[in-house]
C-alpha cells in the first residue's frame, strides 16, 4: 500500500517555473514506476512523465525539454520540474504509483494522489 500526497501547485505566469513534489508512504515505494499525469477540464487525463524505479524516463513530447522528472528513493518523493510553462499547461497536476506496464503503458496507476492545481497565466 503507497500513500501520495502532491504539493507545489499554484498560479504563474507563462514562461514561468513551478516544481511540484510527490510524498510517499509505505516500505515499497522504491520498487514503484511513478508517473505524473494531468486533466484539464473538458481532456482526457494524460500521462505527462514517468520515472522507473532504477530512474529511467519517458515524457510527453508536448513537455520535453521543459519538465524533468526525478525521484528520491530515500525521501520517498517524486519530483516534476516544470520550467517554459504555456497556457495549455494549466491542469489538475496527480501522481500515481504502480508497475512500469501499469504506468507507461496502459497509463494507469495502482496508487494515486489526490491532486494538484497549476494555473498559467497570460
Amino acid at each position: 500500500q503507497v500513500q501520495l500526497v502532491e504539493s507545489g501547485g499554484g498560479l504563474v505566469q507563462v514562461g514561468g517555473s513551478l516544481r511540484l513534489s510527490c510524498a510517499g508512504s509505505g516500505p515499497t515505494f522504491s520498487i514503484y514506476t511513478m508517473g505524473w499525469f494531468r486533466q484539464a477540464p473538458g481532456k482526457e487525463r494524460e500521462l505527462v512523465a514517468s520515472i522507473s524505479r532504477s530512474g529511467g524516463s519517458t515524457y510527453a513530447d508536448s513537455v520535453k525539454g521543459r519538465f524533468t522528472i526525478s525521484r528520491d528513493n530515500a525521501k520517498t518523493t517524486v519530483y516534476l520540474q516544470m520550467n517554459s510553462l504555456k497556457p495549455e499547461d494549466a491542469a489538475v497536476y496527480y501522481c500515481a504509483a504502480g508497475p512500469w506496464n501499469t504506468i507507461v503503458v496502459r497509463h494507469e496507476g495502482d496508487y494515486w494522489g489526490q491532486g494538484t492545481q497549476v494555473t498559467v497565466s497570460s
